[in-house]
């Protein structure tokens, strides 16, 4: 399906707009619209047709629940296929949305190629009709390359940029060999140059940037929040080595846990 339209619904400002600018990024995706509650959404479904709706279900004014049903009252023509996203993860919470017409149900942290693999699925079969065709309730353990996902959704570190991906593979060099990060510009940048077909220098400079964007987009408490103490403030920006040795050292302990 080409210009397919999205409507992503969270009160979580960052997250939703990480979604947003990831999804508005590929291909067959036409306008990606952002409401903080079902209240906006339904103002937003009220003026234009979506295919796809992505909804949290805890939210102020208008919960998920409560915007599926009106909804169903409103009788939307055409009815955009609704994909759950939260933090919920118990069957009842599960069974409830599935009764209400979700078709898949994520729970929250994923990575966000994961959320775009079932939109396609979707945007794939455009005749699937009916509540939960396919259902898709994960609350098995992350592997490491979704755990980073989630993590750099969450700092607002786009997918799309260069540095996105060399973060993430330096972080997973270091996380199997700890001692990488001491030899940062000599083997660890390298590496990374080589598996991406690109030079040291260039890894360096889009991997300050990644870390830039989410400095600039005020990301830190919620790093913050990420490591359970204060470990960055505003002013006190990390160099890359500090970055990547910070977040493998917490995924590693997160491992052995």
């Amino acid at each position: 399906m080409l210009n397919t339209r999205i409507l992503v619904v969270d009160d979580h400002g960052t997250l939703r707009k990480s979604m947003a600018d990831f999804l508005r990024q590929q291909e067959g995706v036409g306008e990606v619209k952002e409401a903080a509650n079902g209240v906006e959404a339904l103002k937003c479904l009220s003026a234009a047709p979506y295919d796809i709706l992505i909804t949290d279900l805890v939210m102020p004014m208008m919960d998920g629940y409560m915007l599926m049903e009106q909804m169903r009252l409103k009788q939307l023509d055409p009815m955009p296929k609704t994909i759950v996203a939260t933090a919920l993860g118990r069957d009842d919470f599960v069974s409830r949305a599935v009764e209400l017409g979700a078709m898949f149900y994520l729970i929250k942290p994923f990575e966000v190629e994961y959320l775009w693999s079932h939109i396609r699925e979707l945007m794939d079969n455009p005749s699937s009709l009916g509540p939960a065709v396919r259902l898709s309730a994960d609350s098995r353990a992350q592997t490491l390359d979704e755990r980073l996902g989630s993590l750099f959704l969450t700092l607002g570190i786009p997918a799309h940029i260069k540095g996105y991906q060399f973060l993430r593979y330096g972080i997973k060099l270091v996380v199997e060999q700890p001692d990488v990060i001491n030899r940062i510009t000599k083997e660890l940048y390298p590496s990374i140059a080589r598996h991406f077909g690109t030079t040291a220098s260039k890894v360096e400079r889009a991997i300050r940037h990644a870390i830039e964007v989410a400095w600039n987009r005020g990301r830190v408490d919620t790093l913050n929040r990420a490591f359970g103490c204060r470990v960055c403030t505003p002013e006190d920006k990390p160099t890359n080595g500090e970055f990547i040795a910070m977040i493998a050292d917490k995924l590693s302990l997160e491992r052995s846990a």
